[in-house]
């Protein structure tokens, strides 16, 4: 198993997803989503598996500010890649496989 878990920092969820597996001793890589964002590999690769919506906060203060409701999709997505805080957290990997969010019924499929 190779998990990472990109999350924020101001995420429950995100602490909520590391508790999670350090209880069962599964070893994680932690990058931190706001300040490293995704690699647009990453992106494609997560998006294919959760779809898009399932990526944006629609909730932050950021996707008011920058007008995301208001734009074409292929901008939202620029912008999404461009302005990280946009994600939603955690995005949890193993592989191809992903989630965003708390997903705990999820990861126990993947041990």
């Amino acid at each position: 198993m190779n998990i990472q878990i990109f999350g924020s920092t101001k995420s429950f969820d995100s602490k909520k997803a590391e508790r999670w597996f350090k209880e069962r001793r599964i070893k994680y890589q932690y990058i931190d989503l706001v300040s490293k964002g995704l690699s647009p590999r990453e992106y494609d690769s997560v998006r294919w598996k959760v779809g898009f919506e399932a990526l944006v906060n629609t909730k932050c203060k950021a996707y008011d500010n920058l007008f995301m409701a208001y734009i074409t999709p292929d901008a939202q997505e620029e912008k999404l890649l461009e302005h990280p805080e946009l994600f939603n957290a955690p995005i949890v990997r193993n592989g191809k496989e992903a989630t965003v969010g708390y997903h705990p019924e999820i990861w126990e499929t993947w041990e």
